[in-house]
């Protein structure tokens, strides 16, 4: 990776994970100059501004011009649209590449279209995030230490794959490769069922009228924590679910029998299966906290 270099590269969709990821490449000195566009033009401006972005263009065609790399970083739902505009853009031969939390859908459509055009297209997704969004959310240390699962097909070319995987590394992330059937279903389980469960969580402790008082203002830290990502975008998180639907029901019922077994415990009053539901549950969530050897 030590003479890995981009001239340009472009961001469709400035947020939090566009705007991150080129603030990490410009730290770590492996970009001379990133580009960006945006459907909120007012976020664009802000982008520039806060120097996430060193080009204001005044249209795709501009930003996209002699991008060696462009990443999308629109929600999953709006991917579609985004593609067909970026791609005819694009010169053949450059490199098109994801922030897409869904995969086999991304990659359904992406891939054919970026081969019509002779573009190279690596799917990925960066395993990290916060629960604000936009442009002034970005910040350059988001992907340290963190991961980058890839995706790539049989038909991915090698040597843009190499290029994405620079990228990743540069920005501080360990990067994996995985199949876009595989990554949907460890998604739906590790982040994407976290967030309906947090979502339903706080829409039903709102919702909860025996009092007359709003019952949140007495909420502490541990329903303010576990609710932390209820706060994410709400667009990018119904996209997500619609785009992984099969896997995320799948987990959805798995997870309502547990909190069904829980239920028929406390119902029963049955002080030992609690203390081993609660055993282990703690045993799984602290081996998390210990150091992975690698």
């Amino acid at each position: 990776m030590n003479d890995f270099y981009l001239h340009k590269i472009a961001i469709v969709g400035v947020g939090l994970i566009g705007g991150s990821f080129a603030l990490a490449l410009k730290r770590a000195g492996v970009v001379a100059t990133v580009s960006g566009w945006d459907a909120d033009r007012d976020n664009l401006r802000v982008a520039h501004e806060l120097q996430v972005i060193d080009q204001l263009p005044s249209t795709l065609a501009q930003a996209v011009d002699g991008a060696e790399l462009v990443m999308l970083a629109v929600p999953v739902g709006a991917m579609a649209a985004a593609a067909r505009e970026v791609i005819p853009l694009m010169a053949s031969g450059a490199i098109l590449t994801d922030s897409g939390s869904v995969k086999q859908c991304v990659v359904e459509c992406l891939d054919p279209l970026a081969k019509q055009q002779g573009v190279r297209y690596v799917a990925g997704h960066p395993i990290s995030g916060t629960e604000r969004s936009g442009a002034s959310a970005a910040f350059a240390e988001l992907y340290q230490g963190k991961r980058c699962i890839l995706t790539p097909t049989a038909q991915t070319d090698a040597a843009a794959l190499e290029t994405v995987t620079c990228a990743w590394q540069a920005a501080g992330s360990e990067v994996v490769t995985m199949d876009v059937l595989k990554h949907d279903r460890i998604l739906a389980a590790i982040s994407h069922l976290p967030h309906m469960i947090a979502y339903s969580l706080v829409n039903s402790v709102s919702d909860y009228d025996r009092y007359e008082e709003n019952i949140l203002d007495y909420s502490a830290g541990g329903f303010r924590d576990f609710t932390r990502i209820a706060s994410s975008d709400p667009i990018m998180w119904r996209d997500i679910a619609l785009t992984n639907r099969d896997s995320l029901i799948e987990m959805i019922n798995q997870f309502e029998e547990f909190l069904g077994e829980l239920k028929n415990d406390i119902l029963q009053a049955d002080g030992e299966r609690l203390y081993e539901f609660f055993l282990r549950s703690k045993i799984t969530r602290d081996a998390l906290l210990q150091p992975k050897v690698r």
